[in-house]
């Protein structure tokens, strides 16, 4: 049986004059007769008794009313919340450690204050571990640090960002070659965008430098900083303003070296484009600039 049978039914229910129930719906008469034909047939029961033009519920028919009514109205009711309400749904997004540690938590409590019905599904991971589940249909959108080619994704510029490198050690000269910097690296895992960037800026120099430790953490990195002057870091700006502003660690500027980066959006191009999805997209967007 079909909604649109079940609701030429109720209708009839209420008025058994076929020929107004055809004019109110907008419909021919034998459209009605031929949806109540096949709801009957669909229950192998006689619903209505037929006198001359007009349907009269029978008592099988009552008792169908009555057993299927309440459910009818649930199913109505839940169809018109996605007609008047089209954000309701799920998306599953994830974001870089960067992004999602110190841009994204203020950007999703405003996306469900908003939209009270959506639900996110959030992971905070590295960007290749984004890119690999979004290629694999494991995630609808994802947020990265790495500017990547693939024919399968669209990606869209967020904002840009600055990779800077930090020191606890007050007496470190503050404008330093990046090989002249004799201290110990404790950088991102392999497979962050922050060491991706880093490692591509300064190219050979890297097998140069001392990389003491390799973690996935932030707050890691930035508890041995802070307590160990003899090391170092590449970290986004953003992920340590507060310690500069409180002079608890200092930036190093790199003669002739600059670690600009982007921040990125990226979807599969053959994700399915709901208003829901539409709309997330262009809430980060404004969120962003």
């Amino acid at each position: 049986m079909t909604l649109k049978e079940l609701n030429f039914f109720y209708k009839l229910s209420e008025n058994p004059q076929v020929t107004q129930v055809a004019n109110e719906l907008n419909i021919s008469q034998s459209a009605i007769s031929l949806a109540i034909k096949s709801l009957e047939n669909s229950l192998n029961e006689q619903l209505f008794d037929r006198i001359g033009k007009k349907l009269i519920l029978n008592e099988k028919g009552k008792y169908f009313k009555e057993k299927t009514l309440p459910y009818y109205l649930k199913l109505i009711d839940a169809q018109n919340i996605f007609l008047e309400n089209k954000l309701v749904g799920n998306i599953k997004v994830a974001a870089s450690k960067t992004i999602s540690n110190y841009i994204m938590p203020n950007i999703y409590f405003d996306f469900l204050t908003k939209y009270e019905d959506v639900k996110l599904d959030i992971l905070t991971i590295n960007s290749t571990k984004i890119v690999d589940m979004i290629l694999n249909s494991k995630l609808d959108i994802g947020l990265i640090e790495v500017d990547l080619k693939n024919s399968s994704l669209i990606k869209e510029k967020l904002c840009d960002d600055e990779l800077i490198v930090v020191t606890s050690d007050e007496k470190q000269e503050r404008n330093a070659f990046i090989d002249s910097i004799k201290k110990r690296w404790i950088l991102r895992e392999i497979g962050s965008g922050t060491r991706e960037i880093f490692i591509n800026k300064i190219g050979k120099i890297a097998n140069d430098l001392d990389i003491f430790m390799q973690l996935q953490d932030f707050e890691e990195i930035k508890t041995i900083i802070l307590n160990n002057p003899n090391t170092v870091t590449a970290i986004s700006k953003v992920a340590v303003k507060k310690e500069l502003d409180e002079k608890k660690l200092f930036e190093i500027k790199l003669k002739n070296l600059e670690l600009k980066r982007e921040f990125y959006i990226v979807y599969h191009k053959e994700k399915p484009k709901n208003l829901l999805f539409e709309t997330f997209i262009e809430f980060l967007k404004s969120k962003f600039k």
